[in-house]
């Protein structure tokens, strides 16, 4: 999901000429994960636990999706930089160090592949996780309501 969500990103320009503004439009993303995450764990309730599951069980679910996609994350990133946008890094130094957000310096340290694979695993893990203790607390309680 998150290479079609950078496919499309590139495809309305949000690598080059919006690249202004990447980071707030890149908040659209999150609808999007979150509801992978319902679907995710309502199919784990359905065919792991027989339609019958606590809050627990449903936040380990979600920790072990978070765990998976942080995981496949940085082969993520080497295919977004390598293949769809390799400009990007170039594109984003560029807007940084001409609009007087950073130093070169700075730039060079902060866009490279490497920093942004241990970056996204990170980030993926945590945000994933964050979103495995919601979604179980409004599922379960979804589900309260059913029975």
């Amino acid at each position: 999901m998150f290479l079609v969500w950078t496919l499309l990103e590139k495809t309305l320009g949000w690598h080059d000429e919006s690249i202004a503004d990447h980071w707030w439009l890149t908040l659209f993303f999150f609808p999007f994960a979150i509801i992978m995450y319902v679907l995710a764990m309502q199919e784990t309730k359905r065919r792991i636990y027989n339609g019958i599951i606590s809050w627990q069980q449903y936040f380990i679910s979600g920790l072990l999706i978070a765990l998976f996609v942080a995981l496949l994350s940085p082969l993520a990133q080497y295919i977004t930089h390598g293949y769809i946008t390799p400009e990007y890094f170039e594109t984003v130094k560029n807007y940084s160090i001409t609009n007087d957000l950073m130093k070169i310096e700075e730039a060079n340290e902060l866009f490279h592949i490497d920093n942004y694979k241990w970056k996204a695993a990170i980030g993926e893990f945590l945000s994933g996780a964050i979103t495995a203790i919601i979604v179980a607390i409004f599922l379960r309680n979804a589900h309260k309501k059913e029975d």
